[in-house]
């Protein structure tokens, strides 16, 4: 149970008499009632009250067992009488228990609040709490009471939200607005558990209003109330008390257990990634393939299109990345004569060791990476079209299957930057979420935000989880104060952990299996 419910249950419990045992050597709520009756009659001779309005509500069991109502004028004639069985919130009362309506349980005082608007009350010394429908809002240099009263607050979005208490005791000296009603009671315990009731029970079938709630004088004034013996009023506030704490206690675990709850999804999620692309979430074979034949086959690849003028050569040559006899990976560059640079030791840019059979290389050494612009919107021409257009609001999820925008022929050659991504090709983001990544299933253009990695022989999946695995790094390396973003270099020069192809497909299963499992 949530620490709410549970608040709320044994709030209801406590006001239905079912929280502490009954003591048959209590007096009775009626003696209670009587005496709240005298003081109010002696309030009303004095001017200091007035009879209510309809009548004094007077309820009563009938011979039939069914709470009934009647209403008395100023001399005690009966003025109406009614059944009131489908009023009752609940079925039975305790012994010595009684109904009463708010107006008959307590003296309103509403007439004495004064609102202050706030003008004034910022010339004002601030000493004395000024309160209003959900508690001291402000401070002002004078008191409008000096006594400990109940305020309910009047009106407010809270009537209904309740994330704050409703029902509150005002103690010392105070001023109160208009925005909350005013009543005194025989005691303040009595008025203790008059709050405890009204916090525990809904409000919506007293509240007036959607757009600004409000619940006046007479609809509060009828509420009704389950009134115990004194005694037991003390023993339920006791019990409440005692109980609170406890439940503010487990209501912080709970807190705490639902916020590792939320977070351990994704906390898993990274960990697993993580164990993946350093080569702990599956075993190796040592029949596999190594990983260093993969990538001589991509260079092949690589110097062939370069020869065939079908792609560039890459500027400063081709990134190969070798362990040197001293145990430290280096880096050398091969032009496109098959001249080699000096090697250059990166061993402090290698984030952590991989298995045998793995190796390191750059990004741009297995994908041809290309960008993406966005036509001129001003120009309809340019839209609407039948070739899809992507953009960072449709990098969500693992696939792209579709696109919200679209651009015609037009629109695509009215920019020569703008790559076509085909299916199986992957999109990642370098700007508003860097490293952000999806598979495509279709053929796209895409926008400035976006670049289109076309892979050669390798699993796009794996390529897809390694990007997952790293937002966290691409996020802390991004630039810009209002829009992150990374630089194209930046991109094609992350070192990626390559596994044999094989163990390519055996991470992407089981990173499959074990994603399904988390969500």
């Amino acid at each position: 149970m949530k620490a709410r419910d549970l608040k709320n249950s044994i709030l209801q419990m406590a006001v239905e008499g079912k929280l502490v045992p009954q003591d048959p050597n209590d007096e009775p709520a009626s003696v209670l009632l009587e005496r709240i009756r005298e003081e109010k009659q002696r309030l009303i001779a004095e001017g200091k009250a007035k009879f209510p309005k309809g009548g004094e509500s007077i309820i009563y069991t009938g011979s039939d067992g069914s709470p009934y109502e009647k209403r008395v004028d100023a001399k005690g004639r009966v003025l109406s009488e009614k059944c009131i069985e489908g009023e009752v919130p609940f079925e039975e009362l305790p012994e010595g228990w009684v109904w009463a309506r708010l107006e008959t349980a307590l003296v309103n005082r509403d007439s004495e609040r004064i609102p202050v608007s706030v003008a004034d009350r910022e010339r004002l010394a601030k000493i004395y709490d000024y309160y209003g429908a959900s508690g001291v809002i402000d401070k002002v240099d004078r008191y409008l009471f000096d006594k400990t009263l109940l305020l309910i607050g009047e009106d407010g979005a809270n009537l209904l939200m309740r994330s704050k208490p409703i029902a509150f005791l005002a103690r010392d000296k105070y001023w109160v607005n208009n925005h909350a009603h005013v009543l005194d009671g025989i005691n303040e315990r009595y008025l203790e558990y008059i709050a405890l009731f009204i916090n525990s029970i809904s409000l919506a079938p007293y509240v007036t209003g959607t757009a600004q709630p409000k619940m006046n004088q007479a609809k509060m004034g009828s509420i009704l109330i389950p009134i115990p013996p004194e005694s037991e009023q003390t023993r339920i506030l006791a019990k409440v008390n005692e109980l609170m704490p406890l439940i503010e206690d487990y209501g912080k675990l709970e807190d705490a257990r639902e916020a590792l709850d939320a977070a351990l999804p994704g906390r898993l999620r990274k960990s697993v990634l993580q164990m993946a692309v350093q080569g702990k979430l599956v075993p190796q074979d040592p029949a596999d393939e190594p990983a260093s034949a993969l990538l001589e086959r991509i260079r092949e690849q690589r110097r062939k299109l370069i020869a065939e003028k079908k792609m560039k050569a890459p500027k400063g040559g081709e990134s190969v990345i070798f362990r040197g006899s001293d145990g430290r990976r280096y880096e050398k560059r091969i032009d496109a004569k098959g001249r080699e640079s000096e090697p250059v030791c990166i061993e402090d840019e290698i984030p952590f060791e991989i298995p045998d059979g793995w190796e390191w290389a750059r990004l741009e050494s297995i994908a041809r990476v290309s960008g993406g612009a966005t036509p001129d919107k001003g120009n309809l021409a340019y839209w609407n079209g039948e070739i899809p257009w992507a953009s960072m609001k449709d990098v969500h999820g693992n696939f792209l299957e579709s696109t919200l925008d679209s651009i015609t022929e037009a629109g695509l050659e009215s920019k020569a930057s703008i790559s076509v991504c085909e299916p199986g090709d992957l999109i990642v983001s370098t700007r508003l979420i860097p490293g952000k990544s999806i598979i495509s299933r279709i053929n796209t253009a895409i926008n400035q935000d976006l670049k289109v990695l076309h892979l050669y022989e390798f699993d796009v999946i794996y390529l897809h989880f390694w990007f997952r695995s790293q937002l966290d790094n691409f996020m802390r390396m991004g630039s810009g104060t209002t829009v992150p973003g990374i630089k194209l270099g930046q991109l094609t020069s992350s070192l990626i952990p390559i596994p044999p192809l094989s163990e390519q497909s055996r991470i992407v299963k089981q990173l499959e299996m074990l994603q399904s499992i988390i969500a």
